[in-house]
């Protein structure tokens, strides 16, 4: 069992714990618009699939000429951002409450990030990438040495820290809102601190939609990529043919294992598939790295480690505003063609992901997270990126030119043709294909999940939306990218990509300030600590302790009080105690409230103290008997007894381990003034504009018993 804070109907927390909750329902306004402007899209494509193709390219020069500008800023200054974030004090700053811990341990979350940073794109793009930048490079001649070198680092660049930093942001501002301020569990909870209660209107309802949209063009780019990749796959080990009908029919079948897995309870089995799809992917790489030239290979990923991070920042803000590119390929077509159309693409796939991240992050700090979330995955990127860039380019630099301008005009077919060129090829290329085939339908069963969940009602469980509308996103997505494909296949795509990414870059600038105002109200509740008690005495988590004689200090060191002492504190002292104080503010004209109620699983009683302030955050002050079990060095204490008990104090942000059993009425009543005292420093400090959630909900959350067995199950089954 663990303690853990969160929003409750009164219902929920009538007996201190949660109950089950049930399906959240449609966001009719969200749904309704989004699903509308798709299958409108899906309809235009479809009768007048010229039009369609012409104006989407149209739209993407233009964007391409115009606002290429904006993406390559965008991308550096979330990194920047998300780094800023990091280093600071706010660093230190939990997704979840103060008390919170990691739910999965550094292994297994590290293990979750990396499943979450490959998929059949990944694949797709390992030999096309490094073979279109080494035949025709934004900068420089094509075919030489440093073409060679810089080849591999630009596919590295594409996958890399930009993208991940903007899932980083995502799942921050998603983290932070639900699991520490209470809110639901959406991207128009993050803007709160900017649009206040509007974002239960039009103004939430509008981030949203472009959210939902975004993210399904994103997935049905990642669909449309693999079902190219498969056909070629396909072809290649059953003599099936490439065509639009085997692609079609590949659709149909992610269309109906979501369906399946809706309809029959399997997606713990779909979970398992996209754990084991990793592990095949590695046993791809180690293939390529014993077949092939093991020494040269491990020399080019330690030079390629090392050019990434010397060159990184000038990679960044590079716009090749003095590149002229090859002849037939001009640098700012390539720049359109890969680094708009991947940032786009990341852009769109940020709210799917974040959310991914944010569910499985419960507990760690923001530090942790952020630096996990850009080198973890990344690792793992670029090594893959490494090993297969290099043993494709090996073959291009001893002249096998039939490759090169194959990977090139046909990307799909790079992957195939490298596992060709060594032994055991027809084993390696059905792996691939299955390799292939496991992250796609994975990738579609969890996109339709998402997607689901976006546009049902915001709630602050992490409940999943229903099994109708996951349906019904998934064959949206299919059509859309069926139509995708028919109309140009998978350049249309990434421009169609280009262009519905640029309306969500602009919602990621509000995330960012969404996010940096919230952070700086969780730095005046730091900076309220010490300024509103000068003269006081801290723990090391800045709260203040009351100087208690030795000979207590000592006492309550080596206590370790039982359920029986721990219910009469609670009743004789602290109760009394908070209800003088209570009195005392409501004589002020303050608007208070004092809850009492009992632990769901010990004879204890706790007491919370609740001040309400108009525009600014409510002050909480609960004293909750938390459980713990008795340790070795603890003497004088019955040996057929393992559990005590503490009597720690909750903020509305969680607590930070102060303990005051054994205390006074007066220190009880003292502590209480202290921490009040802090609060209004805190709401001093924010001055009139009053604190960043404040005005979008204003409820003090209440205290209750999540069971560890409830959290397993709420972890998300999403994944790239």
């Amino acid at each position: 069992m663990r303690v853990t804070v969160t929003q409750n109907d009164d219902a929920a927390v009538e007996d201190g714990k949660s109950g089950k909750h049930g399906t959240p329902g449609v966001n009719w306004p969200v749904f309704g618009t989004s699903g509308g402007i798709i299958v409108a899209f899906v309809l235009w494509a479809w009768l007048a699939p010229d039009s369609a193709d012409s104006v989407i390219n149209a739209v993407k020069d233009w964007i391409a000429a115009n606002l290429g500008w904006f993406y390559i800023l965008t991308a550096g200054v979330v990194v920047i951002f998300v780094l800023v974030i990091a280093f600071r004090r706010v660093g230190n700053t939990k997704i979840g409450p103060d008390h919170s811990q990691p739910k999965f341990g550094m292994f297994t979350w590290g293990a979750m990030l990396f499943a979450a940073g490959i998929g059949v794109d990944l694949m797709f793009f390992a030999i096309s990438g490094p073979a279109t930048n080494y035949l025709t490079p934004p900068e420089g001649s094509g075919m030489t040495e440093e073409a060679a070198q810089m080849a591999p680092l630009w596919t590295m660049f594409h996958y890399g820290i930009p993208g991940w930093a903007m899932y980083a942001l995502m799942g921050m501002a998603f983290g932070l809102f639900a699991y520490r301020y209470h809110m639901p569990l959406s991207i128009r909870s993050a803007l709160a601190p900017i649009f206040g209660r509007r974002i239960h209107g039009g103004v939430g309802h509008t981030v949203e939609i472009a959210a939902s949209i975004g993210t399904a063009f994103g997935i049905a780019t990642s669909l449309g990529i693999g079902v190219v990749f498969l056909n070629y796959g396909l072809s290649e080990v059953f003599g099936i043919p490439t065509n639009t009908g085997v692609q079609i029919a590949l659709i149909a079948l992610s269309v109906f294992i979501t369906i399946l897995s809706t309809v029959s309870g399997v997606d713990k089995g779909i979970r398992r598939l996209s754990e084991l799809n990793v592990w095949l992917a590695v046993l791809l790489m180690v293939w390529v790295v014993v077949m092939g030239k093991t020494g040269d290979l491990l020399n080019s990923l330690v030079q390629n480690i090392g050019d990434f991070i010397s060159r990184f920042p000038g990679m960044l803000f590079n716009t090749f505003s003095y590149s002229d590119g090859a002849p037939d390929y001009p640098a700012q077509d390539w720049m359109a063609d890969w680094t708009l159309f991947f940032w786009a693409w990341w852009i769109a796939w940020a709210p799917f992901v974040g959310l991914f991240l944010a569910r499985i992050s419960r507990g760690r700090t923001l530090r942790q997270f952020i630096l996990g979330v850009l080198i973890i995955p990344f690792a793992f990127i670029a090594v893959w990126i490494s090993i297969f860039g290099n043993a494709a380019l090996g073959f291009f630099r001893d002249g096998d030119e039939e490759f090169l301008n194959t990977a090139v005009d046909t990307p799909e077919s790079g992957f195939f043709l490298l596992l060709q060129q060594y032994p055991g090829a027809t084993f390696a290329v059905i792996l691939a294909v299955l390799t292939g085939l496991l992250f796609y339908v994975t990738s579609a069963d969890s996109g339709s999940l998402v997607m689901a969940n976006m546009t049902s009602k915001p709630s602050t469980e992490d409940s999943d939306g229903p099994p109708w509308l996951r349906i019904v996103w998934a064959v949206i997505t299919g059509a859309l990218t069926m139509v995708m494909l028919l109309i140009g296949g998978v350049y249309t795509l990434q421009s169609a990509t280009v262009l519905i990414g640029l309306p969500f870059a602009f919602v990621m600038y509000l995330l960012m300030l969404s996010v940096w105002r919230v952070l700086e109200s969780e730095k005046h509740t730091l900076d309220s600590r010490p300024r509103s008690l000068p003269g006081a005495l801290l723990d090391r988590t800045g709260t203040p302790q009351p100087r208690l004689a030795w000979r207590n200090r000592l006492k309550r060191r080596m206590s370790f009080p039982t359920a029986e002492e721990t219910e009469e504190f609670v009743e004789n002292t602290v109760a009394p105690a908070i209800d003088e104080v209570a009195g005392e503010l409501r004589d002020l004209g303050l608007d208070v409230t004092v809850k009492r109620g009992r632990h769901p699983e010990y004879p204890i009683s706790f007491v919370d103290l609740g001040v309400s302030f108009p525009g600014q955050d409510d002050f909480k002050y609960q004293a909750y008997p938390v459980p713990g079990q008795i340790p070795n060095f603890a003497v004088n204490v019955n040996v057929e007894r393992d559990t005590y008990f503490t009597l720690e104090i909750f903020s509305a942000t969680g607590s930070r381990g102060h303990n005051i059993l054994g205390y006074s009425k007066e220190q009880v009543i003292a502590d209480v003034i202290d921490t009040y005292d802090a609060h209004v420093e805190y709401m001093t400090l924010t001055g009139n504009k009053g604190t960043p959630t404040a005005g979008a909900h204003g409820i003090v959350p209440e205290l209750w018993i999540e069971d560890d067995a409830d959290d397993e199950e709420k972890t998300n089954e999403g994944e790239k």
